[in-house]
């Protein structure tokens, strides 16, 4: 009894103060206000975060106050709040008389109050100030902490901005949960919103996966192992890397949200990249410089080669559509498309890791839940005779999130590459090796580090708010490159069914995917029921006559790998005769999915003996997004090894200046393709033809000659921009092989047309294709064939 009196005295004492032991100096005031305070986050990490906070600063400077804020009224709130309060664990490092005594002052320094209107903000402000006053405090900062939906961060940020600003000598700092946008769009708009309210600084974007110990210490370890690992990480050494986040839960009780977000967004492209720009980007000088360390993200981040659908495969497992009707009140014919698994194989542009494969994989309902991002290097090692040599198995680095066979967070490098250092002071090396595998390898064949006490992330990342460190959080910059990078690719799979599995063990090997050249597949066909048998069914490739010249059809894949399989032909047959094979390649869309199987799947394809050309190029450089060499070199030649001087780009950009006639570029082409081509003919042209019956750049009112001796011309195009440079008809009906490649149902219509017309018609100049010594060949999927 008289114990508990005196902690009685004690608590009343100090109503107001947070220092068990007050100290001669005060670092002024600190108030926190968590708003949604008796929602779900609130309850299971951020009052617990916000407890660590008080307990680890209790008498160290700091007072403290803490307000829990919500729509509810006080009456009703109050009670559910200081519920939750009263079931919060202790710090482990506290002792149990320690952790009774902070725990009780914990709680009277907390209050429960509405928060709604701009009046409620301004009286919380207000008794803010008169309790500091009473008590003689200086004021520090106020610590918003927005555990809100996102689309009720600008309406908050300004009641916070007109009504509840500290004095001018203290600090605000606003904390802000994901998500941060769903696209590039969005994410402009959001960020635009809140920087009218509020300064960058005061800005704390949250992703509790930097709080994670390991995640952490990712730049430590790299800064403290540097001189071990700067001559082994880069493309010469590492084979690739692997992000990963594995999860048997599902997304029910969460559709509302996961719905409209999806895997990519909901882990992808916060949580891994985040993981990602850790392990590649550039080591600051100085890890306390969160300037520097955002800026070094933001270069790593803009160096990341561009993805769409062709570089992901998603999954979706087989319960999630019904709990979306179910939860969204959805018809039982209603089908979303939304992933709950998806695989993305990333690169990057630059000399250090041009060409290591980056895969970032995460899932629901899948076999384990485990989380991890590892280094595996190139093997330099022949074992003759034991593979259990230690010099023999895999070399890895292994940043060890959690859960799996571990158990707990560690970074583990396997002993065939080098002891490291420790990471930190507040971390230590574990010699006690469990029984167990991890990623291939035993616990004896790791080094392995390992955190000295365990922390949940927010505790970290709440104690960084504190004193205002930033790098552990998302600035706008940062925010907007990311979206910049991931929504081409969510926009290109808005439409794309994904693969069902089970779920759990059950899901077995149908969720593997695999690396060709740059294009990711799974590595087995589902079973797929046709609900709709017809002409789909019928992949057969198709031989005939269009225009009295040859025809092949066949759906749009083994059209294009067909003739694919032709151009190898015919640059073998070229190659065997004269040495060389010349490639005339038109632009626009047609050949889009040609040349990324040129570049992805022909791997015996002589590229070293065949000579690149163009039909015919838009007036702009080469280096602009509209540019047909441009597309010509991201689709193929950046993937594919041909020797620079057989690339034969159209020179529309002389003096400075875009085709300007008395500039000669045509000529100039010419002369080159006399000195290259025997007889000015090429091995094999490509042609695509346009919605008008245009081709190459050759347009329904350009007026040629047809005894006219030039190969190449300037152009007028009836659309931006309007010149161009072209091969005449005279250079494409001299070679030895021409294709016209005509795809999609929007062009049934001409195909139709075409195919009632007799010789040559003006008003289509395709007619005008009719090679005098070689062959024609019509390229046509069913989608334009058959409409």
């Amino acid at each position: 009894m008289k114990l508990e009196l005196v902690l009685l005295a004690v608590i009343f004492w100090q109503r107001g103060h947070t220092d068990v032991a007050q100290p001669k100096q005060s670092l002024g005031h600190v108030t926190v206000v968590i708003v949604g305070a008796t929602g779900d986050l609130a309850r299971k990490y951020l009052w617990q975060g916000f407890f660590q906070l008080y307990a680890d600063r209790v008498g160290k400077g700091h007072t403290f106050s803490f307000y829990g804020g919500g729509l509810s009224p006080d009456e009703k709130a109050t009670p559910l709040l200081f519920g939750l309060l009263k079931e919060l664990p202790c710090p482990s490092e506290l002792s149990a008389e320690r952790c009774a005594l902070v725990k009780d002052q914990f709680l009277h320094l907390a209050q429960y109050r509405q928060l709604n209107t701009s009046e409620d903000y301004e009286k919380l402000s207000q008794h803010i100030r008169q309790q500091m006053e009473q008590e003689g405090m200086v004021e520090a900062g106020r610590l918003f902490y927005l555990s809100v939906p996102a689309f009720t961060y600008a309406d908050i940020a300004e009641k916070i901005n007109n009504t509840c600003r500290p004095s001018p000598d203290a600090w605000l700092r606003v904390v802000l949960e994901k998500p941060f946008g769903h696209d590039m769009g969005s994410a402009q708009y959001l960020a635009k919103q809140l920087s009218v309210k509020l300064k960058e600084e005061e800005m704390y974007r949250i992703d509790h996966y930097l709080g994670k110990q390991v995640v952490s210490k990712v730049l430590s370890f790299r800064k403290e192992n540097k001189k071990l690992l700067d001559p082994i990480w880069n493309n010469h050494h590492i084979e690739r890397i692997e992000i990963v986040l594995k999860e048997t839960l599902d997304a029910k009780g969460r559709i509302q949200f996961y719905d409209q977000y999806g895997v990519i967004r909901d882990v992808l492209q916060n949580h891994l990249t985040e993981v990602m720009t850790l392990m590649l980007m550039n080591l600051p000088a100085n890890l306390s410089n969160s300037a520097e360390i955002l800026q070094n993200k933001l270069q790593l981040l803009a160096s990341l080669q561009n993805i769409d659908k062709s570089n992901a495969v998603i999954g979706q497992y087989q319960a999630y559509n019904g709990e979306v009707q179910e939860e969204l009140n959805k018809t039982k014919d209603y089908y979303s498309v939304t992933p709950t698994f998806a695989g993305v194989v990333i690169h990057v542009s630059n000399t250090k890791y041009d060409g290591i494969p980056i895969f970032m994989m995460s899932g629901k309902a899948l076999d384990e839940r485990v989380s991890y991002a590892r280094v595996i290097f190139k093997s330099d090692t022949f074992c003759v005779q034991d593979p259990t040599d230690i010099q023999c198995k895999a070399k890895q680095i292994v940043f060890y999130l959690g859960h799996g066979n571990l158990q707990y967070p560690a970074i583990l490098v396997s002993k065939n590459l080098f002891k490291p250092d420790l990471a930190s002071h507040d971390w230590k090396e574990v010699t006690e090796n469990k029984d167990v595998n991890v990623l291939g390898l035993p616990l004896s064949d790791y080094y392995i580090q390992t955190p000295v006490a365990l922390r949940e992330p927010y505790c970290e990342l709440i104690s960084q708010v504190l004193i205002g460190r930033k790098d552990s959080f998302i600035s706008t910059e940062g925010l907007l490159a990311s979206w910049d990078f991931w929504t081409p690719l969510l926009h290109s799979l808005a439409h794309v069914f994904p693969r069902l599995y089970p779920g759990g063990v059950a899901n077995s090997n149908l969720l593997n995917f695999q690396l060709r050249g740059r294009q990711v597949s799974f590595s087995q066909e589902a079973v797929v029921n046709i609900i709709k048998p017809g002409a789909e069914e019928n992949f057969q490739v198709m031989q005939g006559k269009y225009r009295s010249s040859e025809m092949v059809s066949a759906w749009a894949q083994e059209l294009v790998e067909r003739l694919a399989s032709d151009l190898l032909m015919a640059a073998e047959e070229a190659i065997r005769q004269d040495g060389q094979f010349h490639l005339a390649l038109s632009g626009g869309s047609s050949p889009v999915a040609l040349l990324r199987t040129l570049a992805l799947d022909l791997y015996t394809f002589p590229w070293s003996d065949t000579h690149i050309w163009q039909v015919d190029e838009r007036c702009i450089p080469h280096t602009e997004s509209g540019s047909n060499f441009r597309s010509i070199h991201d689709l193929l030649v950046h993937h594919i090894r041909i020797p620079y001087f057989n690339l034969h780009p159209m020179p529309v950009q002389l003096n400075q200046r875009s085709c300007v006639e008395e500039d000669g570029g045509p000529k100039l082409y010419q002369q080159e393709i006399k000195q290259f081509i025997n007889a000015s003919s090429f091995h094999y042209i490509l042609l695509g033809v346009g919605h008008d019956g245009h081709t190459a750049s050759l347009f329904q009112d350009n007026k040629f000659d047809s005894d006219d001796e030039r190969l190449v011309t300037l152009t007028e195009s009836p659309i931006k921009p309007h010149q161009r440079m072209s091969l005449t008809f005279t250079a494409i009906n001299k070679a030895c092989r021409v294709g016209v490649l005509v795809m999609g149902k929007g062009k049934h219509e001409l195909v139709s047309q075409l195919s009632r017309i007799k010789g040559e018609s003006p008003k289509y100049p395709i007619t005008k294709v009719q090679p005098k010594n070689g062959t024609l060949t019509w390229y046509i999927d069913y989608d334009a064939l058959l409409g």
